[in-house]
């Protein structure tokens, strides 16, 4: 009896090992009670054709996807029910992707996952102190100019920081799909056509054209 628990024991953990290790991207998540029988999406990011997009219908309060397509993509519940969830991006890579799916959602599991997890969570607070700046900007211009200048420059000097962060981190993932999609966020020049037709290349940080 104890060789039969034995060898059935080994036998699941094998099955375990085969699946965490067959090169494909399995997602599982979970979601508020209230979104049971409906449908939850994985929609590739750059690619929104009907026929590249997964669905699933919610059970139990989960879900699950599986895929073998290294890609960027949002899990979304259907849009008429998503109201008080947020979508969430994930890095579709071989590995086990845990998510959850509320009104502030999160994945983690495999390296490029996590690091994108700990992005977002850098990026909400950015936007919701800089948010917080720029209306006391918008208030201070119609009272005290030189505290808005002020601020002006602090909010612009702290939006820099979180640009380059993301710049760093684009950087330390060369090659991989987070690293291009990071890369992709805040370039550090732009073009522009000038009245003359002709073509400018500025710098992206201070709006200031790029001398040749």
């Amino acid at each position: 009896m104890r060789k039969f628990l034995l060898f059935g024991l080994m036998a699941l953990m094998s099955g375990l090992f085969v699946a965490c290790n067959d090169g494909k991207c399995h997602i599982s998540g979970t979601v508020p009670e209230n979104y049971e029988g409906k449908k939850i999406f994985l929609v590739p990011l750059f690619d929104g054709r009907a026929e590249v997009v997964d669905s699933v219908v919610i059970k139990n309060g989960k879900f699950e996807f599986t895929r073998d397509t290294l890609m960027i993509a949002k899990i979304l519940i259907d849009y008429h029910f998503r109201l008080g969830t947020q979508p969430i991006l994930v890095v579709v890579e071989p590995g086990e992707v845990k998510v959850r799916i509320d009104s502030v959602s999160s994945a983690s599991g495999t390296p490029a996952n996590d690091s994108l997890q700990a992005w977002k969570e850098s990026k909400e607070k950015h936007d919701r102190d800089f948010m917080l700046m720029r209306k006391e900007i918008a208030l201070l211009m119609n009272t005290d100019t030189v505290k808005a200048n002020a601020l002006k420059e602090k909010a612009d000097s702290f939006h820099l920081a979180f640009k380059n962060y993301t710049r760093r981190m684009a950087a330390n993932m060369n090659g991989n799909v987070l690293g291009d999609f990071l890369n992709g966020l805040f370039p550090r020049t732009y073009k522009r056509v000038m009245p003359d037709s002709t073509v400018v290349e500025f710098d992206a940080d201070t709006n200031e054209p790029i001398a040749k």
